[in-house]
């Protein structure tokens, strides 16, 4: 039986921890046999007082803190497996809820020999209750949101480019190295994208899945999705084989929509252009919302799922655009 570790970066998530620290109670998996390594990026709010109460009621589960310092994702991965003791590591996230049997299963298909780093399927969530948090939730999941990213839609067993979160053996660092520090965003895919040229096969094992809370408003997930885009481009600095279509359209379709307005100022032809492209591009959205408002009887998706796509689709674009113009890397 592998003694396991499960990481976690961690930032003001007094609104969610609690969810992650019950799941990780109710995990079928020995408590014995494995360790909560928490790398906070010194909170403001209350998320330590919260763990440490729920340490103080449960001290057969072995829960640690550790400070993050540098405040970035990456250093905090890196500063939970520096103090960690697994033989295998799973990478969770604050804002997630694993099913009870998570760790049993991550292990069961490391010793079955499926992959190098194995991962799971994500049920998105609300972090809010509120229509457009609810509606935010949908368009994390919905395709014309997500493109082809199997882990959030319905998806079959097998090997993929990257796993939201994964686990993996200790040796993998040894050989590939920990989470790369200079990229704020985008870590999990440069490390699987590491894994996979050093020879090793990245699962996506359907039944290894988790709830993932989701941003509760469109500030939030314009920040979240513009530090995606932004942190993206630089990352296809390194490794340009890794693009696909799904990454490419967005700042495609911004840069149209900005292209299109400057020629629109002098030209005719490009007004009619901008305009056709605005109203092809809402109505699809729309569309799409109000067949998801239909189907799951929600009035509001046929407004806030156009909302939240448009979000995620200009602040990824717009990001990855302005890491373009930026002449530092990374």
């Amino acid at each position: 039986m592998l003694f396991t570790s499960i990481i976690v970066p961690c930032y003001n998530e007094e609104a969610t921890i609690l969810h992650l620290l019950n799941a990780i109670l109710a995990q079928t998996y020995p408590r014995a046999q494995m360790e909560l390594v928490i790398a906070d990026g010194m909170s403001t709010d209350s998320t330590r007082a919260v763990i440490a109460d729920f340490q103080t009621r449960h001290a057969d589960l072995s829960i640690r803190v550790v400070n993050n310092t540098a405040g970035t994702i990456p250093a905090a991965l890196n500063q939970a497996i520096a103090e960690s003791r697994g033989e295998l590591i799973i990478r969770l996230d604050a804002h997630s809820m694993p099913i009870p049997e998570y760790v049993a299963r991550c292990v069961a298909a490391h010793e079955a020999g499926k992959g190098a780093n194995i991962g799971g399927v994500w049920e998105i969530r609300p972090s809010a209750k509120t229509w457009i948090a609810e509606s935010i939730s949908f368009a994390a999941a919905h395709p014309l949101g997500v493109g082809d990213a199997m882990y959030r839609l319905h998806a079959k067993e097998g090997a993929v480019d990257t796993v939201p979160f994964g686990s993996f053996r200790r040796s993998l660092l040894e050989q590939i190295g920990g989470f790369d520090e200079t990229l704020l965003a985008n870590e999990d895919y440069e490390f699987n994208t590491r894994a996979r040229q050093a020879g090793g096969v990245i699962w996506l094992d359907p039944s290894i899945r988790s709830v993932y809370f989701s941003r509760g408003t469109l500030r939030q997930l314009a920040r979240q999705y513009w530090r995606y885009g932004f942190w993206k481009l630089k990352m296809l600095k390194r490794y340009p084989q890794t693009l696909r279509w799904r990454q490419a359209l967005p700042p495609l379709f911004v840069l149209s929509l900005a292209a299109l307005l400057v020629l629109s100022l002098f030209s005719g032809l490009a007004r009619w252009l901008l305009a056709a492209q605005i109203l092809l591009y809402s109505f699809a959205l729309i569309a799409a919302g109000v067949k998801l408002a239909l189907q799951k009887q929600k009035l509001f998706l046929w407004m806030g799922l156009p909302l939240a796509i448009a979000t995620m689709h200009m602040a990824w674009g717009a990001g990855f655009l302005w890491s373009a113009l930026n002449l530092k890397d990374g």
